[in-house]
């Protein structure tokens, strides 16, 4: 990483659903696994992504995500990560998110567009604590149902932080009730904090990403 992506990281917050097959995504998987360990670093189960997206007037939300920097390894993580700005000096209305190799962070994208999001809203004062804890789980591979976890995501607002987990299926109830325990338990939140999930195809019907939120707690 060279001085200005260092410097772009600390100023801006820098697949499954990409072409091929199963079977050929599996093969440069464990191509990139082995390569890895060659080289004496410590491969991620799976190779991420961070992106950020800094809304403006008369631009589509699309054309504002935009990929920072991406990692497989935790070697690789850790230098991104130490130069990644914090919540806490983020602008408002930014969008700091950590999707899994060839998934943007899009209701639209092919691994996203039958899922949905966990919701879970934080005083600004404790949100970086519990995003950081979010990362390492989604980075470590911690969550239960693992591979239904498209990615996470960041939304900072004027008087709360918004924290969401975005998975592949929203129809599977086991499986979303079961990756809100995982969720609750990795950032020990209390039983009774109230947390909401929105499928993402409601989302595009109401061209919101929290309103009209249903399960809650």
């Amino acid at each position: 990483m060279d001085a200005t992506e260092k410097k772009e990281l600390e100023t801006i917050p820098s697949v499954a659903g990409g072409g091929g097959t199963e079977s050929e995504h599996d093969e440069k998987e464990s191509e990139r696994y082995a390569r890895d360990l060659k080289a004496g670093l410590h491969p991620l189960k799976n190779k991420l992504a961070f992106w950020y997206t800094m809304r403006t007037p008369g631009v589509s939300y699309e054309d504002n995500v935009k990929k920072l920097v991406e990692f497989s390894t935790v070697e690789g993580f850790w230098v991104c990560y130490c130069h990644l700005a914090r919540p806490a000096s983020l602008p408002v209305h930014m969008d700091l998110s950590l999707f899994k190799e060839g998934i943007r962070p899009l209701w639209e994208d092919p691994a996203n567009s039958n899922g949905g999001k966990w919701i879970i809203r934080f005083k600004k004062v404790i949100s970086g604590r519990y995003w950081e804890d979010l990362v390492l789980a989604l980075v470590g591979d911690q969550f239960d149902f693992g591979e239904d976890v498209c990615g996470i995501v960041l939304t900072v607002r004027y008087n709360e932080d918004i924290l969401c987990v975005w998975n592949r299926n929203s129809s599977d109830q086991q499986v979303i009730m079961a990756l809100k325990d995982s969720i609750k338990r990795h950032l020990k939140l209390p039983n009774g904090y109230i947390m909401e999930y929105k499928p993402h195809g409601a989302s595009l019907r109401d061209n919101s990403s929290y309103r009209n939120a249903w399960i809650r707690g």
